[in-house]
């Protein structure tokens, strides 16, 4: 992790906070739909702006009044002319801009709801949009919180939200994590940071689903773990009972360390990433399941094939692989390989027993995936049940008004 030399105790300088008396303007083209922002959806895209001179000049993360074409108030917007999404929806009212009351607010209304599903202080605390911060990322470890902030308006204003997490949650180390995907599409820069306390020098466990992960926030994907398919793992955990398993595209052990610990007989991993198995292996060990815990790193096809060759069969098995289809132009080539893991994964169920397939990719919703699925179930010579659909956990909330945040499908087939 890095930090700027001249940040004081590890936190970056922050801006004046904008207040409404020194917003600028911004005004939707006459075509535009300004219905679309009144009825909840969050983005306005560059084509739908007016992007004059003064527009155009406006710095990345700008606060700013969102008019229609008549020029009659919409909203509070975060304006970035560098991105495709020239504007986030931060304030529908119109009426806030995001000064330290204003995260407060944001942050007590999300947690109260994590409060509510979870015990322990483990799952996402912020899912973007669905939670008023339009393109942040805040998932919580204990007295750890990992902020991802994807938009160029949070990355401008990352310490004030830094400081009213640590108020609102009591957190003593908070992180910045700049490995999204979507720093890139706003042309922000990829540096971690420490903006709270010190990072941990060693993986943090998670207690999850009677299960023990160890979750790397420093070095590991994304925040550090996947909390949302955890109810998707524990629906999977009760099916294992009793089974052997397999788990592909595992990271570090997501569904393998749930089904063990809720009564499978045994548990393959398998991922091309060494350092995540090597995660999976320590967390059941730590979960006393490691003498039923296997491992077995390369390509997720060729181990299928490699399986196949083996003839080795399984009670339950579980594909779980990246977004093959992340945005609309992959979709084509993303639903081939989504047919291809149900091809090669159906043959390694044995009779009776169950396949789950995920898909976390954006531009393939659920008819299009479970159309994939069931033509690989077919190809394989294989016949199924679907038997359950799921999604997100509910710490990662949908905003209706936004297919995209609608990303996780997990579809459970018994064949």
């Amino acid at each position: 992790m890095t930090l700027p030399d001249d940040a004081p105790d590890g936190a970056p300088d922050s801006p004046a906070p904008q207040t409404p008396d020194d917003l600028p303007v911004v005004r939707l083209k006459p075509k535009s739909k300004p219905q679309a922002i009144r009825r909840g959806f969050p983005w306005v895209y560059a084509d739908e702006l007016v992007t004059d001179r003064r527009t155009k000049a406006l710095a990345p993360g700008t606060i700013a009044r969102l008019e229609d074409a008549e020029r009659k108030p919409l909203a509070r917007v975060a304006v970035n002319p560098k991105s495709k999404i020239i504007a986030r929806v931060i304030d529908r009212e119109g009426r806030g801009v995001p000064d330290h009351a204003w995260f407060v607010a944001r942050l007590r209304r999300a947690l109260a709801h994590r409060e509510r599903l979870f015990d322990a202080p483990f799952y996402r605390l912020v899912h973007a949009e669905a939670d008023g911060l339009p393109g942040v990322i805040v998932d919580r470890f204990g007295d750890i919180a990992v902020i991802q902030p994807n938009a160029a308006w949070a990355d401008v204003l990352l310490q004030p939200l830094a400081d009213a997490l640590a108020e609102v949650t009591g957190v003593t180390t908070i992180l910045k994590n700049a490995g999204g995907r979507g720093r890139s599409l706003e042309g922000l820069d990829a540096e971690d940071a420490v903006l709270l306390g010190e990072a941990p020098a060693a993986p943090v466990p998670v207690e999850m689903n009677g299960a023990t992960y160890m979750a790397d926030l420093t070095g590991g994907q994304k925040t550090g773990l996947f909390y949302d398919q955890r109810e998707n793992q524990a629906f999977a955990a009760r099916l294992a009972r009793g089974q052997d398993m397999l788990d592909v595209f595992s990271h570090v052990g997501g569904f393998a360390l749930a089904a063990l610990a809720n009564g499978a007989t045994s548990a393959l991993a398998v991922d091309g990433s060494a350092p995540a198995l090597e995660l999976a292996a320590s967390g059941a060990a730590a979960s006393g399941s490691a003498d039923r815990f296997e491992t077995r790193q390369g390509d997720a096809f060729s181990v299928l094939e490699a399986l196949a060759e083996e003839d080795r069969r399984f009670g339950l098995v579980v594909c779980d692989p990246p977004a093959f289809a992340p945005a609309k132009p992959a979709l084509e080539a993303g639903l081939r390989a989504y047919e291809r893991v149900a091809r090669l994964s159906a043959p390694r169920v044995a009779p009776g027993g169950y396949l789950v397939l995920c898909s976390c990719s954006h531009a393939a919703d659920l008819a299009a995936f479970q159309g994939a699925c069931l033509r690989g179930i077919g190809r394989a010579g294989r016949k199924a049940q679907l038997i359950h659909t799921g999604q997100a956990a509910p710490d990662h909330p949908l905003l209706p008004q936004l297919a995209e945040s609608g990303y996780l499908k997990a579809l459970v087939f018994r064949l």
